[in-house]
């Protein structure tokens, strides 16, 4: 039976979806933000399942790429067990079918209510759910725990600033959270916070970060040969995942260095699809020449940028740099994964807003392969010092490299706890 809380969430989702949905499209219109199409989450127009197998649910781009590495490692221990994935948003919901889609299901994420989630679970009869990292969805846990479907939580993660929000509902938000059958936690600290939300201890255990577990993806970019060319002697800076504004202050910082009297050549990477027009008008702006990954081969010779306005492109795109600077660092948003730069040997520079990735970062830092400022004046100094000397920046892309090695093998740990799970839903 539905506690009062669900009750309570059902009401106010409900009667809040209205007028939600008007006010999401005219932000869209607004900011270009793209959103899967509210009639695609009512679970009425769903692919062919197969039955008895594994949902997992993805957040956004971030989130997708850990499902990914999940569902390779679940494909290769049990190759018969049917997978299919939802995403919440339009550019998770891109890479995943960009990566995933010709093997298994990827459709978005249901709303949380209960006629599109019961649609789902009708249609597949999984034999577990797998919610990757904080989107926790009420609705979706009491309808998998109605139907004894066990559900877990990988790669689970909860900031202090999440665990004080949440624990001013905490009397209602733990009796939501009791169907989850298992969290596997990144750290220890994410695993006492989890028990401090009311998750019995023995549900919880630490499996380590499935985001070190990243290899380098030696597929060819097929640019790359026309930006090398372009780029010539220049050493190349990647600005990846980057916010609204941080683009022209690294850009600001970084002006007038040099490497072996060459200034550096940049390759931009925004976070946000519907950025990418606005940071093309930011460098004509700025006088900046500069080519396009959607417009080949038209990269003018005497380039000094180039712009990444695709998804799922930014990883490969580190091997060709000589640094990295990860974005929403500089803007106070979280940072993001500096492992992808790590992982080709590419020391990492970021600002001081790191704390969706703040163990890692601390891992980076200690080691020497990533080096976190203050501001674009602290940047610049940093950037000086690893564009002046190839020994030393080599030796920071190695320590990130190390860091990532060391910490590997998290995908298994995981993989093996969920096929534990399946036998039991």
């Amino acid at each position: 039976m539905a506690s009062v809380s669900l009750w309570l969430y059902r009401v106010l989702f409900s009667g809040l979806l209205p007028l939600a949905v008007p006010a999401l499209k005219v932000r869209q219109m607004m900011t270009g933000k793209k959103r899967p199409r509210f009639r695609d989450r009512l679970g009425r127009r769903l692919p062919g399942l197969a039955t008895g197998g594994v949902w997992i649910q993805a957040v956004s781009v971030g989130e997708v790429e850990l499902a990914r590495r999940l569902v390779a490692e679940l494909g290769s221990r049990a190759p018969d067990l049917p997978l299919f994935v939802t995403a919440t948003t339009a550019t998770g919901l891109a890479l995943a079918r960009k990566t995933m889609g010709t093997t298994l299901p990827v459709f978005p994420c249901p709303l949380d209510l209960p006629g599109p989630v019961r649609r789902v679970l009708d249609a597949a009869s999984p034999r577990l759910v797998v919610l990757v990292e904080t989107e926790l969805w009420p609705e979706m846990l009491h309808q998998a725990s109605t139907r004894s479907v066990p559900v877990a939580v990988v790669n689970a993660r909860l900031s202090e600033g999440s665990m004080r929000s949440y624990q001013r509902v905490a009397t209602p938000l733990r009796s939501l959270l009791r169907p989850l059958t298992r969290v596997l936690a990144r750290t220890e600290a994410d695993a006492e916070r989890f028990a401090g939300l009311g998750v019995p201890p023995d549900r919880i255990e630490v499996s380590g970060n499935i985001k070190y577990d990243l290899g380098a993806d030696e597929r060819p970019l097929d640019w790359a040969d026309e930006v090398l060319a372009v780029a010539g002697n220049r050493p190349i800076v990647v600005l990846g995942s980057t916010m609204e504004g941080e683009e022209s202050r690294v850009l600001d910082a970084l002006d007038g260095l040099e490497a072996d009297g060459e200034a550096p050549f940049f390759i931009l990477a925004p976070r946000h699809p519907e950025r990418f027009d606005a940071v093309a008008g930011l460098l004509r702006q700025r006088g900046v020449t500069f080519g396009r990954r959607t417009r080949p081969g038209e990269t003018p010779a005497r380039a000094d940028a180039f712009l990444i306005d695709t998804i799922g492109e930014l990883a490969r795109a580190y091997r060709l740099a000589r640094l990295a600077f990860i974005g929403g660092s500089l803007a106070p948003t979280g940072g993001h994964n500096p492992l992808e730069a790590a992982v080709w040997g590419v020391p990492v520079l970021s600002g001081p807003h790191v704390h969706n990735f703040r163990e890692v970062y601390r891992e980076m830092v200690e080691s020497g392969g990533a080096r976190l400022v203050a501001d674009a004046a602290e940047l610049r100094v940093a950037a000086a010092v690893w564009l002046d000397d190839t020994r030393l920046a080599s030796a920071a892309g190695a320590a990130g490299r190390a860091v990532v090695e060391a910490n590997r093998g998290a995908t298994a740990r995981t993989a093996e706890r969920l096929l534990d799970l399946v036998g039991t839903g």
